[in-house]
């Protein structure tokens, strides 16, 4: 190292133990910073982009009076410490290095502060307020509110607390891949339902590789994740190595396998799509909406013969037939000179299919050995006997043909065979038919225009053509079945449909299995259904509904067929995994050889043997809201609990300029208390700000009012807990005239 490294590396430490919480630094390490921007290049210029997110979610935090790290941050002008001792270590340095006099946690005092008192004032000011946060800030958060020991946190800070905050963290680094390594990455879909997609890589040497990617999901938000529209895969482990995607295949077209296809194909650099007529349909069909002409900017291949085999760099790949409850499911095995790593995407094992026509796994084992089986576990808990399409065809049959009256089907719009067979049925019968939801609409005439359903235009009406048909003619098809809010089931039931209104006379029938996670919006649903209807129809009391997942006896049969190697339990809850590896231990697969993956863990396999690494990918949660992908992190979803769980204390002061005396305050609460049956606890609460602002100012100094609206915030939120045992987000503006 040179001389005037050595300096430049002196100079960048002292600047970096002359930073405050807030990442503002003293005028010292701010002269020594800019000395060393020429001399440190890109690496430092690295550092510094590094940091300032957090410097600037820091100035966030500290201004709002929501918690702040333990750990003073560096400075944005200067880079990360490695491997520096504790925060006592780096205060006793400091106090080798300067006379001054300093304040708590070994922050400096501005050198020329005496000749100015009014700086001296605020500087003072800030000294107080920092001890306060200091003090606060492990039991603090926005607004006053104090987290409680022991309470339990909700489900959508849990996520955020377990993985990156939206990629906001880096991940630890990753070694390159070695050639002739071939590594599988559950990217998502491994500790929850949806999300689901799968990364397959092999390293060609000089740390290149040829990646294979499967299924780009999406996953629905959960009840604590306010405003939250629903969540993607976080591609980050990709970045820098698009170029290396060979392509994306999609084994079948429901949602939680191409739900993210818009935003994920924009952010990988629209790599080449591999899938069958109808799944291909469908994501352009969502490329569309988003984006209109969007579906231009993707290359497409088309597996019409699914015997046929395709080369991508150093993969084969081989397709196969997968039974499930759409049609057009395909199975991929992805075949290198180390492996074959086979998904079947979601699948299931029909055992009296309505079409006679079985499908067998029997021939994956005749890809290479070894042979790594990815199995969708989605039902490995289920232990029932398996339900007959036959039987389920049937019941659904009579139902629409013995109904007096109307007739409501709600399902998965995505269920295309069984609404084929529905149509054709209704046609034949005499009945009209009546779609109702977009994605119903949408799914329909992408089939019919495939040639998936062969009934005739005359079938369907309008709704203002309902009236023109006694009731006992019309069958109507809609979506919402899991109770989702502005689905158009819900709509009819709570009234706020347009034309369609519940009989008592209605037949409702709910053809869709219960998602985990909707259960309670689906009770209210059929709650308020049976207050309106009579003839209420579900899957446990008829057989109306046969799922698309394999039970665990399907799960020992696949095993027994493919005969893998390596096995490796996919698209599911953590627990649905472990209940596979349970399965296929107790029929004999060995437990040494069964990989039990969460998102982002690399497993790795080689002629030398296998591993799974220590080092995981980046797969925190990405939320979209609205047209934001990816902007609604920890801080912004954390404050939406809090506004639903307590509401929201607006205090707007007037300050004369001058005096430094309150002219005027006005309270608005939202969500906490209602103001006009709470005048005492308002009129308190307006008196205590004018204290604090008393106390906090004076005509002679110069007032950082931030300092005091952190004051008024910490105050206000305590006198209020006290009235009240709620935690409002207390929100206090202050304004000079």
């Amino acid at each position: 190292m040179t001389e005037n490294n050595a300096s430049q590396d002196a100079q960048q430490k002292r600047a970096r133990r002359g930073t405050d919480i807030t990442g503002g630094a003293n005028r010292r390490s701010q002269k020594n910073a800019q000395h060393m921007r020429g001399g440190r290049g890109t690496n430092n210029q690295k550092a510094v982009q590094n940091d300032q997110a957090k410097i600037d979610q820091a100035r966030r935090d500290a201004a709002l009076g929501r918690s702040v790290p333990d750990k003073p941050l560096t400075s944005p002008s200067s880079s990360t410490v490695s491997g520096g001792g504790t925060q006592q270590d780096n205060a006793g340095s400091q106090r080798r290095r300067s006379r001054g006099s300093r304040g708590r946690g070994g922050q400096r005092k501005v050198q020329g502060a005496q000749a100015n008192p009014s700086k001296a004032a605020t500087k003072n000011a800030t000294k107080k307020s920092t001890r306060k946060t200091s003090k606060k800030a492990g039991r603090r958060s926005r607004g006053g509110m104090r987290f409680r020991p022991g309470q339990p946190k909700t489900n959508a800070e849990r996520i955020i607390d377990v993985t990156a905050a939206n990629g906001s963290v880096e991940a630890p680094k990753i070694p390159a891949i070695e050639k002739g390594v071939m590594r599988v990455i559950p990217i998502g879909g491994n500790e929850e339902v949806g999300r689901n997609m799968v990364a397959v890589e092999y390293g060609t040497g000089d740390g290149k590789s040829d990646i294979i990617i499967t299924d780009t999901g999406m996953q629905f938000a959960e009840e604590d994740m306010h405003g939250i529209d629903y969540i993607v895969p976080n591609v980050s482990y990709f970045r820098g190595k698009e170029r290396n995607i060979l392509a994306v295949m999609y084994t079948h077209g429901h949602l939680d396998h191409i739900g993210a296809a818009p935003v994920i194909l924009k952010q990988l650099g629209y790599p080449t799509v591999v899938a069958r007529d109808l799944t291909l349909a469908m994501i352009k069909k969502k490329l569309e909406d988003g984006n209109p002409g969007g579906a231009a900017n993707v290359k497409t291949i088309s597996v019409k013969d699914i015997d046929k085999k395709m080369t991508f760099g150093s993969f084969k790949a081989h397709f196969f037939e997968v039974d499930h409850s759409i049609m057009d499911c395909m199975g991929i095995a992805l075949e290198t000179d180390v492996g074959t790593a086979i998904n079947l995407g979601d699948w299931t094992i029909n055992h009296d299919p309505a079409d006679g026509g079985a499908i067998s796994y029997e021939s994956l084992n005749q890809y290479p050995e070894p042979r790594i089986l990815m199995l969708e576990s989605l039902s490995a808990i289920n232990t029932r006997a398996p339900k007959s399409e036959k039987v389920m065809q049937g019941n659904l049959q009579t139902l629409i043909k013995e109904a007096p009256g109307r007739i409501i089907i709600g399902t998965f719009a995505s269920q295309i065979k069984r609404i084929a067979g529905l149509l054709e049925f209704t046609e034949k019968i005499g009945r009209k038919v009546l779609l109702e939801g977009y994605s119903m609409k949408t799914n329909i005439e992408i089939a019919k225009s495939l040639g998936y359903i062969k009934v005739s235009d005359d079938v369907f009406i309008t709704p203002q053509e309902m009236s023109k048909y006694p009731d006992n003619k019309i069958l109507v098809l809609c979506t919402g079945a899991q109770g989702e809010h502005n689905a158009a089931l819900n709509k009819i039931v709570t009234e706020n449909h347009r034309f369609i209104k519940v009989q008592r006379d209605d037949t409702i029938v709910f053809s869709s299995s219960i998602i985990p996670g909707n259960e309670r919006s689906i009770q209210r649903l059929k709650d308020n259904l049976y207050r309106k209807c009579d003839n209420v129809i579900h899957s446990d009391i008829m057989d109306v509904h046969m799922g698309g997942h394999a039970t665990a006896q399907d799960i020992e049969t696949v095993i027994r067929m493919v005969d893998p190697q390596y096995f490796i339990p996919i698209y599911a809850n953590h627990y649905m995994l472990h209940e596979a590896k349970k399965r296929a231990v107790e029929m004999g697969f060995p437990g040494n050889k069964v990989a039990i993956l969460d998102n982002g863990q690399i497993f790795e396999i080689s002629k030398k043997g296998t591993r799974i690494r220590k080092e995981k990918a980046d797969t925190s949660y990405v939320f979209v809201d609205g047209l934001g992908i990816g902007d609604v992190g920890q801080v912004v979803l954390r404050d939406r609990q809090a506004l639903a769980e307590d509401g929201m204390f607006i205090v707007n002061v007037i300050v004369d300029a001058k005096k430094k005396s309150v002219v005027s305050s006005h309270v608005t609460s939202r969500g906490f208390v209602f103001v006009k049956d709470n005048f005492d606890t308002i009129n308190e609460a307006k008196r205590r700000v004018e204290k604090v602002i008393a106390e906090s100012t004076s005509e002679d100094a110069q007032i950082d009012w931030r300092l005091v609206e952190n004051d008024v915030r910490d105050k206000i939120g305590e006198f209020l807990f006290q009235k009240t045992a709620r935690r409002p987000m207390v929100l206090p503006i202050i304004m000079e005239v």
